[in-house]
């Protein structure tokens, strides 16, 4: 969005209180690889689940390259999932010593399996820290639990907005997402403040240690040496990032971030526009929530999809482009997400113009928490029954829906 655009856009708006290097890349300002021609319109598709496995408060999802899904669970347990085996008895990890889950948001919230798994056999996990809350990002060994803290970032003051999902990129670097820290309002202004992690995506490299940290910052991260900016950011101007996913196609960053009441919101750049400010909490959604923390020379990157808070959802629950192939004619390129309340399944799609299309496809089961996907690339996703203390993994299917006008 070009400056201009945005004093037009704050003078309008209303203020209110993962597996091969061969990928093929697109340029920099590239959104994403577009839809395939051959799919169904958005109006005609529909989703489909089927439970496969019970677990208790599931977060996030993360496929091992033999096939099986790592499936994390609030209290601080990893199970393990096999289509043709099923969820194995006991965990593969246990955390629960060191997690907290002293509030909703809080417990063992994300976990990402590096490209070198086969031979180092370690896996990254994100959780809240019990002995002082921090959002705390480890390397652990899975077959012994051995851990090794990589960064952690202090949480104690409110319990929500921990954000906690992680992802590698295309490019091999762990991204992890925190959210603003937590409240409403942003009270800490994080968003707007480079100097903090807080409200950000971050992109490290866990591969290689650099001085005193046990990992390096990459050299093309956008504010490597900018006086008082922390050089891990990716992206800022983050309320509650949950969660991010990369296009398989073309490395392209989906992002669902929660608002804060009015607007719910989906950000969509390209692998190399690091440095995207979304502008929270200057912007929610499409409208300016406070003018106060507006800087008119910004530019700040709109959302592609956005619903209202409250009577369309209450929190968006970021999800993944579809690249599997047992549904190519169908569904390929179309981003697939859903939000904790309405239960919603929303459909984008990059256009080959830069322009999204977005539709409701169907519903998912309720109070959605996490999507994934296995080594082929077919959608899963987790939901949590808090009020029972248990939820589910589904798998994802497709159905093609004529309508009418089209026979």
């Amino acid at each position: 969005m070009s400056r201009a655009t945005l004093r037009r856009r704050l003078s309008r708006a209303i203020p209110v209180a993962a597996i091969s290097l061969l990928w093929p890349l697109l340029p920099p300002t590239s959104p994403a690889a577009a839809t395939p021609h051959h799919v169904v319109p958005l109006d005609e598709l529909r989703v489909r689940t089927t439970q496969v496995a019970t677990l208790s408060r599931p977060t996030s999802i993360a496929p091992l390259p033999d096939g099986r899904l790592l499936i994390t669970e609030k209290s601080g347990t990893v199970r393990a999932y096999h289509p043709e085996t099923g969820l194995a008895p006991r965990p593969v990890l246990d955390l629960r010593d060191r997690v907290s889950e002293t509030e909703n948001e809080r417990g063992l919230l994300g976990i990402a399996v590096p490209r070198n798994f086969w031979w180092s056999g370690v896996v990254y996990v994100a959780y809240t820290r019990e002995s002082d809350e921090a959002v705390t990002l480890s390397r652990i060994r899975l077959r012994d639990g051995a851990e090794r803290v990589i960064l952690a970032q202090p949480h104690a003051t409110f319990g929500n907005h921990n954000g906690g999902h992680l992802e590698f990129g295309k490019d091999g670097f762990l991204y992890l997402g925190i959210g603003d820290g937590g409240s409403g309002g942003d009270p800490f202004n994080a968003g707007q403040d480079r100097d903090t992690w807080l409200g950000k995506i971050l992109r490290i490299d866990v591969s290689r240690s650099c001085g005193h940290r046990p990992y390096c910052v990459p050299r093309d991260n956008p504010f490597v040496g900018v006086p008082g900016t922390k050089p891990e950011i990716w992206s800022w101007g983050l309320r509650n990032p949950w969660g991010f996913s990369f296009d398989p196609a073309d490395g392209s960053l989906w992002i669902g971030d929660v608002g804060q009441g009015r607007f719910e919101e989906i950000n969509h750049i390209g692998r190399h526009q690091g440095g995207a400010n979304f502008g929270w909490s200057c912007m929610e959604g499409p409208a300016v929530f406070d003018e106060t923390r507006c800087d008119p020379d910004a530019d700040y990157t709109a959302p592609v999809f956005h619903y209202r808070s409250g009577t369309e959802g209450c929190s968006v629950i970021g999800g993944r482009v579809y690249r599997g192939e047992r549904f190519a004619e169908l569904a390929a390129g179309t981003y697939v997400a859903s939000d904790y309340c309405s239960n919603t399944a929303f459909a984008v799609r990059a256009n080959r113009d830069g322009t999204h299309t977005s539709g409701r496809i169907g519903t998912f089961p309720p109070f959605a928490t996490a999507f994934g996907v296995d080594r082929a690339g077919e959608l899963y996703m987790v939901n949590d029954d808090f009020n029972e203390d248990r939820g589910g993994l589904h798998a994802i299917t497709f159905e093609h829906l004529p309508s009418a006008t089209s026979s």
